[in-house]
């Protein structure tokens, strides 16, 4: 019971049902009241708090009445409120994502109605608006069919066809056909058309994005990705949803597709963001080249016009002089000059229209030949009129007879400018074939630079071009000799006049030669420049080549400085040792410590905050109890198993050992009690120990690695080490602990304690994880993700489908697939067979499936989604726990523990991220300890932490201390060491003994510990038996 800590406040006098103070009777006398002040108000405040409580829990029974938190027995649309709200956010978000995918396609449709050739552009994005219609309307009733108390139905009748065309005509075409029932597109919208709404659509984008393609003026590739993944996917998810035929009404179906929203979002926010941007930058570029194709058109049309009118012109000159074959000559030519003029105009306007009009065909749907007479006719229909005309004008001059200074200059004229046209155009043809023929990779320089190599190479040509290169050395050669004897002979003569000038200053033997250079204004207090002089006096001095580099060098055959050469190397050393010293950088006294983090780290404040304000919805006294019994679980052992991550663990049924498994190569037997002492040590030569599986008598115990299966007695002996082909998934035992099986990828093998396989499950397209079989071994429950689909299909961008199937191991037929988006890992049984807990990673909640028999075959339905207050970033599979698996226990990897009741889905307890508690990594429940709330936990650290109740495990005082490796007042810390397969001392290695003997060497204990008498029995095993 809650009590209050402050004092009472200040309130009116309570009264009993006779109107009477309590506390006090009529005939009292009036005594002091500071005498009964302390008593008084733990009365009043006893019963305030008894009137509040009875309250609360009017209040909650009221409402667990009303709005349960459970599934019922069917598997009905989810009712849990915390998942309607979640389940309704989701369909919310779907629909913002459409509706701006439907904006951005109207304002493209807008934006492309100024484009050229338009027409199948805007077709297409309707096409895909009607599309996204229809998928909007089949989410949203598969979403209300989940959700009806947060999501309504849409009526059919606002599910409006926008091309209101398409419906006019194809109604007048059925009035026009006797004895036709008219067929309304909306009345087929079903969710048993998904898979073909999806494949529609599908059809739709690619159609959108050829159409889009068909711009030649702008071609985005974010656009092509994001629409081709899109389409991928689509066309992944139809031929998924093609096995679920007939189920789509199946709860556990509808919420794998509604699922799919999150996937279909992300895929659609990308298709909206690029084609926001195509709008913004596409569009505009789109419109410009366009606009500047027709303005060239409309330019050749109006020197095309121009040029008939000139033509027309000089032809009232000729047209007259008849009967020679030069005047004929000039007005065929002239005549043709005309007509190609004429249409190069005409051409030049058609193809300006053809260009602007809105419904033309797209460029790949037109012939080769309209395509080019439209875009290539003006252009050369205009080259040809002005050839005729210039051919035509030279004539013209010879034929009136003009004089020989005008005939020649008007030929020599035409010549050169019909000789420049010639070449440009040729040039021109020659760049685009050069494009095409090399793809882009060379240029038309590149290959004229190409050709003129090859004709260099040839033997003539390069045979002259040497001569040529040989006769020009030489001359070169000659003028560079002559030239160096002149300056020779003038220095020599400059060097002598010198020389008798200082004669009287010069000694036999000795000279000097003395270079000046300003220096440059350094301080003299830097080591950098003292280091620098000093080791350029000691290259200087120790060199017999003058070194230019240094402000003043001095070179002379006898030395006169006093310093002998080992000060000077002294020297150059002092300076390269202040060089160093100058140059590195001190240590800070501000430099950043490391310090040790994790993510289960908190603040001291926050661990010594207690957990108030806990709200559940409970009935009956039995979980109330259990909430009480769960708020005292506490860590009370705290044991250093492993030097590496613990990757599993697990109690023995009969709850004496705890078996261990790390990434150290080791795994631990655990002898259960006060205090929790290792019992056997297993030490694997190779490999990570990934699963520990007790058997169900208890007896024998199975340890899984990468290719093999190892199986031991409780006591450490290694009775069979069963080597395997195919990667090890996970291990299960059998029921009755006679065989077990082995997940290998897509198989499930059945194998005797001999290594014998008694059989094989294949699972064609399915990865499995795990499995769990049933007690009376009729059934066959397996979880993993698809390879493909049936039609050989991968998604491209979105997750692979992950099933839960039920396999009947009679009959080897898979009665049950349910689809789940999430990565499940793990499928856990309980006792009675009934209903199996399902594991995913990272942030995905647990849930508990039921398995149900209709008519005479098994199937899964959903019961509970086991949701935290918080995301949480779960670690390893969730556990059973309690008194006939009441609970459902999951660790998250931040180090917190949450507890629910299985049947209510009530979140009991939260275990909060302890101090020490590290980085959590799997959880397992003791079913058969004395003590019913005892669990294990491991963490990346290698620690193992018991947990349990203390108001029923009281151990004594020196015993409850928490453990460390490095402190001695820790009696119960253990820290086992990892053998190395070099120690011999344990191992024996012939082929009919047993791995393992008993020795009386402890395990690596603390000072404290080793007064204890402990048996450490380590065992080791090869990875062939």
């Amino acid at each position: 019971m809650h009590h209050a800590t402050g004092p009472a406040p200040v309130a009116g006098p309570f009264k009993d049902c006779t109107g009477d103070l309590l506390g006090e009777t009529a005939n009292q006398p009036r005594v002091d009241p500071s005498r009964f002040d302390t008593k008084r108000r733990q009365t009043l405040l006893n019963l305030l708090n008894a009137l509040n409580e009875l309250s609360q829990a009017e209040c909650l029974d009221r409402d667990f009445d009303q709005n349960p938190s459970f599934e019922d027995d069917r598997d009905t649309p989810t009712v849990d409120e915390q998942l309607q709200v979640s389940g309704a956010e989701k369909f919310n978000r779907f629909q913002k994502r459409i509706n701006s995918l439907d904006k951005e396609l109207r304002n493209f449709g807008n934006a492309a109605r100024q484009l050229g050739s338009s027409v199948g552009i805007l077709s297409s994005a309707f096409r895909l608006r009607e599309r996204l219609a229809q998928i909007l309307f089949l989410f949203r009733d598969n979403a209300a069919d989940l959700f009806p108390r947060r999501i309504s139905r849409q009526q059919r009748e606002f599910l409006v066809n926008p091309n209101l065309m398409d419906r006019k005509r194809n109604a007048r075409r059925r009035k026009s056909m006797p004895g036709r029932v008219p067929v309304n597109i909306e009345d087929s919208l079903d969710l048993e058309s998904l898979p073909e709404q999806f494949e529609n659509f599908a059809a739709a984008l690619m159609t959108f994005l050829k159409c889009l393609n068909e711009f030649p003026e702008f071609t985005d590739e974010a656009v092509n990705t994001s629409i081709k993944s899109f389409e991928g996917d689509l066309k992944y998810w139809a031929c998924c949803l093609q096995e679920y035929r007939g189920q789509f009404k199946y709860p556990a179906v509808q919420r794998y597709v509604h699922d799919l929203t999150a996937e279909m979002g992300e895929h659609i926010d990308s298709i909206t963001g690029t084609l926001s941007m195509f709008i913004e930058v596409g569009v505009p570029t789109i419109r410009f080249a366009q606009k500047h194709a027709a303005a060239n058109l409309l330019t050749l049309s109006t020197v095309a016009t121009f040029f008939s009118a000139v033509t027309a012109t000089t032809l009232q000159f000729s047209y007259s002089q008849t009967g020679d074959m030069l005047s004929d000559a000039v007005n065929a030519f002239w005549f043709s000059s005309l007509v190609f003029s004429i249409a190069a105009a005409v051409n030049s306007l058609l193809g300006l229209s053809w260009k602007q009009a809105m419904y033309r065909s797209p460029g790949d749907r037109v012939p080769w030949w309209v395509l080019m007479w439209i875009k290539r006719s003006p252009l050369v229909f205009l080259v040809m009129s002005v050839t005729c005309f210039s051919a035509g004008l030279v004539l013209f001059t010879y034929s009136t007879q003009q004089g020989k200074v005008t005939s020649t200059i008007t030929t020599v004229f035409t010549a050169f400018t019909s000789f420049g046209l010639a070449a440009v155009s040729a040039w021109v043809a020659s760049e685009k074939w050069t494009f095409v023929h090399h793809r882009g990779s060379k240029w038309l320089s590149d290959v004229l630079k190409d050709a003129l190599r090859r004709f260099m190479a040839l033997r003539l040509v390069s045979f002259v071009s040497k001569t040529f290169g040989w006769s020009s050395q030489y001359v070169q050669k000659g003028v560079e000799f002559a030239g160096h004897k002149c300056r020779r002979v003038s220095s020599m003569g400059t060097i002598t006049t010198t020389a008798i000038e200082q004669g009287d200053n010069l000694t036999t033997g000795e000279y000097a030669h003395t270079i000046s250079r300003s220096p440059e204004p350094l301080s003299p207090l830097s080591p950098i420049r003292q280091s620098t002089d000093s080791y350029s006096r000691f290259s200087v001095e120790g060199s017999s080549q003058p070194n230019l580099e240094s402000p003043t060098t001095t070179f002379s055959g006898t030395s006169n400085s006093p310093t002998t050469a080992r000060d000077r190397l002294t020297s150059a050393i002092r300076s390269v040792m202040m060089l160093q010293s100058a140059t590195s950088s001190p240590s800070s006294p501000f430099s950043p410590v490391r310090k040790r983090t994790t993510s289960s780290a908190l603040t001291d404040a926050s661990r010594t905050t207690p957990e108030t304000g806990i709200t559940t919805t409970f009935r009956g006294s039995k979980v109330a109890s259990l909430i009480s019994k769960l708020k005292s679980l506490e860590t009370t052992q705290d044991l250093a198993a492993h030097s590496a991550l613990v990757r599993h663990l697990q109690f023995s049924p009969n709850g004496k050992f705890l078996a261990t498994s790390s990434w150290d190569r080791t795994s631990i037997i655990f002898r259960v009690g006060d205090p929790c002492v290792p019992h056997r040590v297993l030490a694997h030569a190779s490999g990570f120990v990934g699963q520990v599986a007790w058997s169900p008598i208890g007896v024998l115990l199975l340890t899984r690695l990468n290719r093999a299966i190892k199986i031991w007695t409780e006591d450490g002996v290694c009775r069979k080490t069963i080597e395997r082909q195919h990667h090890v998934q996970s291990i299960a035992w059998l029921p009755r602990g006679e065989a077990f099986l082995s997940v290998e990828g897509s198989e499930v093998v059945k194998l005797d304690l001999n290594g014998n396989v008694l059989d094989t499950y294949r699972f064609n397209r399915l990865f499995i994880h795990d499995v769990a079989i049933t007690p009376d071994l009729q059934w066959l429950l397996g979880v993993g993700p698809i390879l493909y689909s049936p039609k050989g299909l991968h998604p491209s961008k979105s997750r692979v489908e992950k099933q839960l199937l039920v396999y009947n191991i009679q009959t080897k037929v898979i009665e049950n697939q349910t689809p789940v988006l999430n990565d499940v890992r793990d499928i856990t049984l309980a006792k009675n067979g009934q209903v199996a807990l399902v594991s995913y990673e990272n942030k995905a909640f647990p849930q508990l499936w039921k398995l149900e028999i209709v008519k005479d075959q098994a199937r899964l339905t959903l019961r509970h989604t086991y949701m935290p207050k918080v995301p949480v970033d779960f670690a390893g599979p969730s556990y059973f726990g309690g008194k006939d698996d009441q609970l459902v226990l999951c660790a998250g990897k931040a180090g917190d523990i949450h507890i629910w009741d299985r049947d209510s889905a009530v979140l009991l307890h939260h275990v909060r991220a302890q101090a020490l508690g590290g980085d959590l990594t799997c959880v397992a429940w003791n079913h058969a300890s004395d003590n019913p709330f005892m669990f294990a936990t491991g963490s990346h650290d290698g620690a193992v932490r018991l947990w349990t109740t203390m108001n029923d495990y009281r151990p004594c005082e020196s015993s409850r201390r928490h453990l460390t490796v490095t402190t001695q007042s820790t009696p119960y810390s253990v820290t086992p060491c990892s053998p190395s397969p070099v120690d011999s001392d344990f191992q024996t290695d012939s082929a009919g003994t047993q791995y393992g003997e008993y020795t009386p060497e402890p395990l690596t204990l603390t000072p404290v510990e080793d007064s204890g008498q402990r048996d450490r029995i380590v065992t080791f095993a090869h990875t062939r038996g």
